[in-house]
């Protein structure tokens, strides 16, 4: 189990680390928004400055805690929220886990973060753009660090209105400003079941009112204890489970709340980087991690989650392989990879599942970078259109190549370890999932081969006839470079793919399982040499179809012809949200809410409200007439009733 909770020590030599690793980054914005919004070199230093102390903190924290000069956990609070019976306190939390989680926040998002300077020079909404990162930097820290669940969602809440807005960063064009709100929307959605499994575990955490309460340490102590008196049911903790995970159903992106994620690739590559590595999609993950000592009794609860984690991985990676933009393939592959990492989870490897989403950080930070570095030389992102990149982009080229090879899970990189890990577990638990996560392997291999066959080592081809992209699985007609001149790019952004390259290689030797107080698994070399013979299937796959064009890919398009065409479609769950939507909120939920808000709320209680009142006001009138006869006439009649109620009592 990873991290649980202990008793926690203040140690005073480790407070200024502690505070300024999770506000440096918040102080950068707010100096952006006063200072540097019409300055663009200031606004670049600040949020690289920020993010670079935060680094430099959890690296000196990491180093004390290495040598024994700092003891883990350590808690820092202050008191946010104080009430009679309630109190919600602000703070860091300090252990093995969410130091690893953020060094790879801060040390992959510099990495970004310099990348940007180089990659948005031009762009006019510069200084926005890294006012908002350094905002999204602290949103991710302050998940990393929470010391209870209100902490956490809060930092959850602000990580997902950071995506919407950097998605959408270049709002005048239509697909992003949608694709930020569908981002935004689908989390929604997914946080609503989130928020009431918060609220449920607050409200069973004591059968006393005074005594519940929101803090990791306080729940993992006392939960036992309330299961074993009997005033907490399994049946309880099984529904706040599910709950709890519909937040990592959209974080995370799982199946079948995923489709904000592909959509996403509308925003800056920079930003699909930060989202995809370091930040936004890992906060699920990284949840399960942390509150692991919640789940790992619920096996119901946790079944699901494994299932849940393989079906994303082998069906993100299906639609990866037909697909045929380069920034959407990374896209489908950070789909698939969250799945292995999910799926480790929910087999009770919360270790591997860390482990995987360690190095998953830096090969694939690595793979969108340089796909950013092949944008900003070609100004194009279809592999059709694209051709030849090695011999015009070398170091792009070489840089792409190792993210590859980690992300295929090549001998000796960080991937292999990672990976085999989690096939290892699955393995041993669960044997459909092992060899749904193997066929996995496979295609991921396949598609991301493809992806170097046809943009790095081919030749350029053009696009389809009707001018859009051509049919993934298609090659569409040779032609010369049709005016493709690429262009190596600057230094600033080659060196963070040098770093991110360095650690892709060296990041399975790191000694990430033993930090985090797992013992390191044993390589199985059966399921090692499985795994590397479904690798280099789909590689030599990939190899005979668009490298050497051996095999006809518009033969396989055919053969597999309705399976084909549902990949195309991305089986179709878009269309059944959108069918969902015009039939059923628009048509029949949004339709009923008119017809009571203007027949109920309107036609009865606003207008018949003054309807009364209008028709009271003129019934009070004519008893003010002014007229002698008529009050006479009502006197007469008063004194008629009394005499009659005074002789019939």
């Amino acid at each position: 189990m990873v991290a649980q909770p202990s008793a926690f020590s203040l140690q005073p030599s480790a407070v200024f680390c502690a505070w300024t690793l999770l506000l440096s980054p918040l102080v950068s914005a707010l100096g952006i928004l006063l200072f540097g919004i019409s300055r663009r070199r200031l606004s670049a230093l600040l949020a690289n400055g920020g993010l670079l102390l935060s680094f430099a903190c959890a690296l000196s924290l990491f180093v004390q805690a290495r040598s024994g000069g700092l003891t883990l956990p350590l808690e820092l609070s202050v008191t946010w929220i104080g009430l009679p019976d309630f109190s919600i306190p602000f703070g860091v939390l300090i252990d093995r886990l969410s130091l690893l989680m953020s060094l790879v926040v801060t040390g992959v998002g510099s990495a970004i973060f310099l990348y940007s300077i180089g990659y948005m020079a031009d762009d006019a909404g510069y200084s926005r753009y890294f006012g908002l990162l350094s905002l999204f930097a602290f949103s991710m820290l302050a998940i990393v660090l929470a010391t209870n669940w209100i902490e956490l969602f809060i930092g959850w809440e602000l990580v997902g209105f950071c995506s919407y807005a950097l998605i959408g960063h270049w709002y005048e064009k239509p697909a992003a400003a949608e694709a930020g709100k569908k981002a935004f929307m689908v989390n929604r959605v997914a946080d609503f079941g989130f928020l009431l499994g918060i609220v449920w575990l607050w409200a069973v955490s004591s059968p006393i009112a005074a005594e519940r309460s929101v803090q990791f340490q306080t729940l993992y102590q006392r939960l036992p204890h309330l299961m074993e008196l009997g005033w907490l049911s399994p049946t309880a903790l099984t529904g706040i489970g599910l709950l709890l995970f519909c937040g990592v159903l959209g974080k995370s992106a799982q199946f079948p709340l995923h489709v904000w994620l592909p959509d996403a690739m509308e925003g800056p590559t920079s930003v699909s980087a930060l989202i995809h590595a370091a930040t936004m999609v890992a906060a699920g993950v990284y949840m399960l991690c942390r509150t692991f000592w919640l789940f790992e009794e619920l096996r119901t609860v946790l079944t699901v989650i494994a299932w849940v984690g393989g079906a994303t991985a082998f069906l993100s990676a299906c639609l990866a392989i037909v697909e045929s933009d380069l920034k959407r393939i990374l896209a489908y592959s950070t789909l698939s990879q969250l799945g292995y990492m999910v799926m480790a989870v929910g087999l009770g490897g919360a270790g591997a599942g860390m482990y995987h989403l360690t190095t998953h950080a830096f090969f694939k930070a690595l793979l969108f970078l340089s796909a950013g570095s092949v944008i900003h030389g070609t100004h194009r992102q279809n592999i059709w259109e694209l051709g030849g990149l090695w011999t015009s982009m070398r170091w792009t080229s070489l840089s792409f190549f190792v993210g590859a090879l980690a992300l295929c899970g090549a001998p000796g990189l960080s991937g292999f370890f990672s990976k085999d890990a989690i096939l290892a577990l699955a393995h041993e638990h669960n044997a459909s999932l092992y060899w749904l996560g193997t066929v996995t392997a496979g295609f991921t291999a396949f598609y991301t081969a493809r992806v170097w066959c046809v943009a790095f080592v081919g030749k350029a081809v053009s696009p389809a006839a009707d001018g859009t992209s051509s049919p993934a699985g298609m090659v569409p007609a040779r032609s010369p470079a049709h005016g493709l001149h690429p262009h190596e790019s600057p230094t600033i952004m080659l060196v963070p793919l040098a770093v991110l390259a360095a650690l892709s290689i060296v990041g399975g030797y790191l000694g990430i399982p033993a930090f985090l107080g797992e013992q390191a698994a044993e390589l199985h070399w059966g399921i090692a040499g499985t795994s590397l013979v479904v690798v280099a299937i789909g590689v030599g796959l990939a190899w005979l179809i668009y490298g050497t064009r051996s095999i006809s890919p518009s033969k396989i398009a055919q053969t597999f012809g309705p399976v084909y065409r549902l990949l195309l479609r991305h089986y179709r769950i878009d269309d059944a949200y959108a069918w969902y939507v015009d039939r059923i909120q628009q048509r029949l939920i949004a339709s009923a809410c008119a017809l009571f808000e203007r027949f109920v709320i309107i036609g009865l209680a606003v207008n018949g409200t003054a309807w009364t009142t209008k028709t009271a006001g003129r019934l009070l009138r004519l008893c003010q007439t002014g007229k002698v006869q008529q009050y006479v006439l009502v006197f007469f009649v008063g004194v008629v009733a009394l005499l009659y109620l005074a002789n019939h009592p």
